[in-house]
């Protein structure tokens, strides 16, 4: 069985990700993504749409506060930045 091919990366902030071609190329996530503009509460489902449940742990831990919280804004500068980084890979 061929292996599925995957986007992997390191964020600014040093997050290590690894998201699988398939996992990307899920219309339901396109739809996640085009709703988050005009809901901003679509941001839970598109994380664990794009990393599962397991590595949405894992990112969620890693920008987890002292105080134990999770900063909106930080999680959708690290959700941009993956995008980002996806398109330009698409584009290249």
């Amino acid at each position: 069985m061929a292996k599925k091919d995957t986007l992997k990366g390191k964020t600014k902030s040093g997050f290590s990700y690894s998201i699988s071609d398939e996992r990307l190329n899920n219309y339901e996530l396109v739809e996640a993504l085009g709703e988050l503009e005009d809901n901003p509460l679509v941001m839970g489902k598109v994380v664990i749409m794009m990393f599962g449940k397991e590595q949405t742990k894992k990112l969620k831990d890693h920008l987890r506060t002292e105080d134990g919280f999770v900063p909106n804004d930080l999680m959708q500068a690290e959700i941009t930045e993956i995008l980002q980084k996806q398109a330009e890979l698409k584009n290249s």
